[in-house]
């Protein structure tokens, strides 16, 4: 997880928690207003956004190792900048460059995979995000641990010694050779859009980024109406902490299982789950379903990337981009749609009737596709 998720965490943790919420903390210590403090999500978003798609789209074109470098140099020293914020506007400004930065290193790292690892291409994406679930899982540790000890300025401190290793190996060792990576123009773009592969991809990632983004902005909202805030966070780490096992075995299976099949088997068991998680009940039959979930819906993202790249390889770049895009638009909009749905008929149906369509609609779409291509596999582009 990164420095954005870090700041996500922090804003959602509660008094009884034993830790001030950050963006209290940030009105209080900046003297600004609740309207000014949502400020903070936007400006952690947005470059990050416009960041992964123009490197990813221009991947073919740039020097991969000094994007990598600058990358990740800046993201550290972003975070650095924050942490010294003598002002609000500062901290905004800091926060925009580290997710801009943060974003420039993201849209190159599955290229750098890509050709680094051709004929493992889809197994290392899985085992990349792997890496990512182990840190959702243990962020939350590392939050209290440190402000356990410390402000919440030396937490933006520990989190940018965490990008120092990234930035050694950047400027330290040899990069694949992206000769085979190709520039693509406008209508090169457009034209790969319309392959099946690539917009059953996107369609797909819309809908992971949904799921993924409710449950990570909504489930301890949820929680805390039956459930103490200590363990209605609990019930997020188990959400997470499903991705471990689940994306560990995805990683082996990704090579011997044509691709869409992987998903209807995973995505399948998400519909179940959900309508009985958010249905009512609480106890060990809760958290079993929360967990089957999240195994279920950690697989989405990984073998989508894989397949949309599997299918032109030689515009990883550009497809990096477009599918990372998707993922970010189904986090930042589908939250917002359960909201409007909670203040009219309470968090529970919300959450329960959005999840559940949304992962009727996963599957469906991962079948039309199928269908569509005339096969489970990456279907071969001609």
């Amino acid at each position: 997880m990164d420095s954005r998720g870090v700041l996500v965490y922090l804003c959602r943790r509660r008094r009884s928690a034993g830790t001030r919420p950050i963006l209290a903390t940030l009105g209080e210590e900046f003297s600004v207003s609740a309207a000014t403090l949502g400020l903070v999500a936007p400006a952690g978003t947005a470059g990050f956004v416009v960041a992964v798609v123009v490197t990813g789209t221009l991947a073919g074109r740039l020097s991969m190792r000094s994007v990598l470098l600058v990358g990740a140099a800046c993201t550290a020293g972003s975070l650095i900048a924050m942490s010294a914020a003598p002002t609000y506007a500062v901290f905004l400004v800091a926060l925009v460059g580290q997710g801009t930065a943060a974003g420039a290193f993201r849209g190159l790292d599955r290229v750098v995979l890509s050709h680094l690892y051709a004929e493992h291409r889809a197994r290392m994406y899985t085992v990349y995000t792997l890496v990512w679930a182990v840190g959702a899982v243990l962020t939350p540790q590392l939050v209290s641990i440190v402000l356990a000890v410390a402000e919440w300025r030396t937490l933006f401190l520990v989190v940018a010694c965490a990008f120092l290793p990234a930035t050694l190996l950047a400027a330290r060792y040899d990069l694949p050779s992206i000769d085979t990576e190709r520039s693509v123009s406008r209508a090169e773009l457009a034209a790969l859009l319309r392959r099946p592969a690539v917009l059953g991809s996107c369609l797909g990632m819309i809908l992971t980024g949904a799921l993924e983004g409710i449950l990570f902005t909504w489930i301890v909202y949820y929680a805390e109406t039956f459930y103490p805030t200590t363990t209605a966070n609990a019930l997020l780490s188990v959400y997470l902490l499903a991705y471990i096992p689940a994306r560990l075995s995805c990683a082996t299976a990704i090579e011997r299982v044509p691709h869409l099949l992987l998903l209807l088997v995973a995505l399948t068991p998400a519909i179940p789950a959900l309508a009985v998680a958010f249905s009512g009940v609480t106890g060990p039959a809760l958290f079993a379903t929360i967990f089957v979930a999240g195994a279920a819906i950690s697989t989405g993202f990984p073998v989508l990337s894989a397949y949309a790249v599997e299918s032109a390889p030689e515009y990883s770049g550009p497809l990096n981009a477009v599918t990372n895009g998707s993922t970010y638009v189904g986090l930042a909009t589908a939250p917002a749609i359960v909201g409007v749905f909670a203040g009219r008929y309470g968090i529970r149906t919300a959450i329960q009737w959005t999840v559940v369509a949304i992962a009727v609609a996963f599957v469906l779409a991962v079948g039309a596709l199928w269908r569509w291509t005339n096969t489970p596999g990456v279907p071969r582009h001609t």
